[in-house]
C-alpha cells in the first residue's frame, strides 16, 4: 500500500496542513480498498475479499467474458478462453519465514 500510495501521480509533494493530509488519506485509501484491483488477489479489492464478494465477482467475469466471446470472436486474438486469476488460499503482507530447524526436528520425531 505505502508504495502505490508515495508514488501514484496524486501523492503531493507536501501537504499544506495536517487536515489536508486527513482528507488525501481517506480518500486514498477508500480508492485502494474499494476500487484498485490487487494482483496477489486475483484482480479483485480488498473489499470484495474481506466481504465474501470475490467468487461471485469472478463467475460474473467469466460468464461476460464468455458472452463476449461468442458474440465477438474476432475480437480476442486467441482461440483459448483467457484465464481469470484465482483467488489465492491465502494473502500475507509479510510472509512468515519458515522455519526449517522446527520442521526438521518434527520430521524426525
Amino acid at each position: 500500500m505505502f508504495k502505490t500510495l508515495k508514488y501514484g501521480p496524486a501523492f503531493p509533494e507536501r501537504f499544506g496542513s495536517l487536515c489536508e493530509a486527513r482528507q488525501f488519506m481517506n480518500t486514498f485509501t477508500h480508492w485502494y480498498n474499494h476500487e484498485h484491483r490487487h494482483t496477489g488477489i486475483g484482480l479483485h479489492t480488498p473489499a470484495d475479499v474481506h466481504y465474501g464478494l470475490a467468487t461471485d465477482k469472478a463467475a460474473d467475469r467469466r460468464s461476460v467474458l464468455t458472452q463476449a466471446r461468442t458474440r465477438h470472436p474476432h475480437r480476442f486474438g486467441t482461440v483459448g478462453t483467457p484465464k481469470i486469476l484465482d483467488l489465492p488460499d491465502t494473502a500475507w503482507i509479510n510472509r512468515p519465514a519458515q522455519n526449517t530447524t522446527q520442521e526438521t526436528a518434527t520430521t524426525a520425531a
